[in-house]
Order: structure tokens, then C-alpha cells, then sequence
């Protein structure tokens, strides 16, 4: 018998997607999600986008799209120096706590890109990501 139920990769990063978008607001019965929670979940989140596979790798297309965009304009630019730069984003620019989790799941995909601490942590939640599916 095991504690957690069997949510399989795309259950998973739908239900944490549930959790940070009602989270992230007032209304609820329960206290909003704060910012390192949000963070911490919208991490789990985009690693278990990066391991469901399609049609979940549309989000990992669009941020590629979006980073390759990046890329054009400065020149040079590696996913280590985009993730360095969200982290300063992350931790010194004042954000919502749904700004959190769309950027905490932008940063998971570029981390996981990056080499080095970065990917080396993605690698490992990935890692648990793919035992859930």
C-alpha cells in the first residue's frame, strides 16, 4: 500500500497547476499559498510538465520559443545566464505570488537546460517526476 495515490506525471502537473492558480488568490477557505511555497510547488510543477511528454511539452515548446526569441536579440546568450538571470528576478523583483509560479515553472525549464547546480537539481526532481508516471 503506498501513501501517495499513483497521479502518474500529467495528473500530477495538473493538480499542482490547480494548486498555484487557485493558491495564488483570495476567496478560498484556506490561507493563499506564500511565496516560497508557491516557488517550491511551481518547481514540482514544471518538472512534472518536462516528464508527462506531450501534449504537456506545448509549455517546454512555447518557453523554447520564447528563449530562442531571447537568444536572437543578445547574442551569446546561454540557458545558464537566462537562468542566472531569473533567479535575480525570482529572488530581488517584487512579484505576485501568481507571477512566482508562472516564472518558478519558466525558471524550471530553463534550469533544467543550464548544466551545472541548476540541472543537476532538475535532473533529480525529474527523476522523481518519472518514478510517479
Amino acid at each position: 500500500m503506498s501513501l501517495l495515490p499513483a497521479f502518474g506525471a500529467p495528473g500530477l502537473a495538473l493538480g499542482l497547476t490547480a494548486f498555484l492558480w487557485f493558491g495564488t488568490t483570495t476567496g478560498g477557505k484556506v490561507k493563499p499559498l506564500g511565496w516560497w511555497w508557491t516557488l517550491f510547488l511551481a518547481m514540482l510543477a514544471g518538472a512534472a510538465y518536462k516528464a508527462a511528454g506531450t501534449p504537456f511539452d506545448l509549455v517546454s515548446s512555447l518557453v523554447n520559443d520564447g528563449l530562442g526569441l531571447f537568444g536572437d536579440l543578445v547574442a551569446g546568450t546561454t540557458m545558464a545566464g537566462i537562468a542566472l538571470f531569473l533567479t535575480g528576478v525570482i529572488l530581488y523583483y517584487k512579484l505576485t505570488t501568481r507571477q512566482v509560479a508562472v516564472i518558478g515553472i519558466v525558471f524550471w525549464y530553463v534550469a533544467s537546460g543550464a548544466g551545472g547546480g541548476y540541472s543537476l537539481l532538475a535532473e533529480k526532481i525529474n527523476g522523481i517526476m518519472q518514478s510517479f508516471a
